[in-house]
């Protein structure tokens, strides 16, 4: 799977190298020469990253980075300046929450360092954001069946560590069925 990156830049040029460079090491690019843009962009699907210059007329990239935090928290944000200083540094850490900031001119070494790392770590939230909804499920599954057939969740061991099953606490084969049920059900709901 290409990953997406959408550049937003209002120099042209800026844009024409990063999106040589970017669809030289295999991203899928997609361009903006605005905020307004990037926002139709990123609204006609998913895109892994943006990287946005800072000053473009309209809505500057820390105010576009930081509406992409709100409306698009899993996609990574980067910011690119030709005019850097602390105060525009502060103001994009703390209103966009973006993953780097970068000057112009950038080092691309660097740049392709750390996209292989943001889109590494997006992919690590996607995961535990799914592994936890499917953990979520399972705990629900297992309460319920836990209520219409009460002691199920409790494992008696020997010394060895063999289960002891207790053939006197029920119908097993009406258990097992439901169980089944249930973990069909949990699977389509994933």
């Amino acid at each position: 799977m290409r990953h997406k990156v959408l550049l937003v830049d209002d120099e042209p040029q800026v844009i024409e190298v990063m999106k040589q460079f970017l669809g030289a090491e295999g991203y899928e690019v997609f361009t903006a020469e605005s905020a307004e843009t990037a926002l139709k962009v990123l609204n006609d699907g998913a895109i892994d990253v943006v990287i946005s210059d800072e000053l473009m007329s309209g809505i500057s990239g820390t105010q576009l980075l930081g509406i992409v935090r709100r409306d698009y928290p899993e996609t990574v944000r980067i910011l690119l300046t030709g005019h850097a200083d602390l105060e525009t540094a502060i103001n994009a850490i703390n209103v966009g929450e973006i993953y780097r900031f970068f000057t112009k001119p950038c080092s691309f070494g660097e740049l392709k360092v750390t996209l292989k790392q943001a889109i590494k770590q997006k992919e690590l939230v996607v995961e535990s954001r799914r592994l936890l909804l499917a953990f979520r499920q399972q705990s629900a599954m297992i309460k319920k069946l836990e209520k219409r057939h009460p002691g199920m969740t409790k494992v008696d061991k020997t010394s060895t560590g063999s289960i002891i099953i207790d053939d006197t606490q029920g119908d097993f084969d009406t258990f097992f069925e439901e169980l089944k049920a249930e973990v069909k059900k949990a699977e389509n709901e994933i």
